[in-house]
């Protein structure tokens, strides 16, 4: 079934709320509303007000009481309106969910999502890429989907884990990229790199929607007889180090996109990896594309040049495949 990347999270949720009693929704505005993005429409009708539940805007409260949910056996998917705003909930996520499993030796089964990223003009307060901060903070699982497929799948095994999961949706994605989805049953297992497009001549890592820009940039080089392979990490943790390292010793060059600012990104932690452990098969360094170290602006001729594109990674691997 052709769904857009929207419709499959929401079909993921579904399915699983269709499965297991115990998977119920907390959020702002999902239930009469239907969610800012229209995502959890017709929920409440189809599950009821037990199980779709409309919150304060209290994200704090709203992660709160899905921890405490978890943890008397409910597996609750906690929605951020945006995911800006989970710096409101980050003690309850980052301190108490993230080490609560450590620390009681009990399994603490929830998912945080909503929407992150820009370039849709929707100004610094809702258009941030946070996914480095939870990649940081153990005991959190980070998961980054880029195709409808992907989103389906890892949202049907976040909300099965047994551990606290982060799940960002780019909202620029949510109705952009349509694509076939499975019906029913679709899982995609945590921590699994995916080869989009296979090459010979660099590697482009990455995840979100920097995949879409890689695919992109990858197909104006072709015409050029550069051929690009692109992996999509799918999820941060855990981190698919055997993928990537297979794609590096094949091409031998590299290089790592993402949206999110490039200082502390995560992008730099994967290069790191790859000194670590493929350095003997590089034959130029490892560059990065990322946004600008800069809040995302609202004006769409300045958030341009802030972001990353496809013209940007297309510009960085010619200089990899230069060297």
């Amino acid at each position: 079934m052709i769904m857009t990347y929207l419709e499959a999270i929401a079909d993921g949720i579904r399915v699983e709320m269709q499965r297991d009693q115990s998977v119920f929704m907390i959020g702002e505005d999902i239930g009469t509303y239907g969610g800012a993005f229209r995502l959890t429409k017709g929920f409440l009708d189809e599950f009821g007000p037990h199980r779709v539940i409309d919150a304060p805007i209290s994200e704090s409260a709203i992660i709160g009481a899905a921890i405490g949910a978890a943890l008397n056996g409910m597996r609750p998917v906690a929605e951020m309106q945006f995911m800006d705003f989970v710096t409101n909930g980050f003690n309850q996520l980052v301190t108490v969910a993230g080490t609560t499993a450590y620390r009681w030796s009990i399994p603490v089964p929830m998912v945080v999502r909503g929407p992150s990223g820009g370039g849709v003009g929707a100004n610094p307060f809702h258009s941030r890429d946070s996914e480095a901060w939870f990649a940081h903070a153990t005991g959190l699982k980070v998961v980054c989907p880029a195709f409808p497929d992907d989103a389906k799948g890892l949202m049907m095994a976040s909300i099965r884990d047994n551990n606290p999961v982060v799940f960002f949706e780019h909202k620029g994605l949510y109705r952009k990229i349509k694509g076939e989805v499975p019906e029913g049953e679709h899982i995609v297992p945590l921590g699994r790199a995916r080869t989009v497009r296979v090459g010979t001549h660099c590697s482009v890592i990455c995840y979100g929607s920097a995949v879409h820009m890689a695919l992109d940039a990858a197909a104006m080089l072709e015409q050029e007889g550069i051929d690009v392979e692109v992996v999509d990490i799918r999820t941060l943790v855990p981190f698919d180090e055997n993928a990537v390292q297979e794609s590096v010793k094949k091409t031998g060059r590299v290089v790592v996109a993402h949206e999110a600012v490039r200082t502390a990104g995560f992008g730099g932690e994967i290069a790191a990896r790859i000194a670590d452990h493929a350095f003997q098969w590089l034959d130029a360094p490892v560059k990065r594309v990322a946004a600008f170290d800069s809040p995302t602006p609202f004006a769409p001729t300045l958030e341009k040049a802030v972001l990353p594109n496809a013209e940007k990674i297309a510009h960085t691997i010619r200089n990899v495949c230069s060297f």
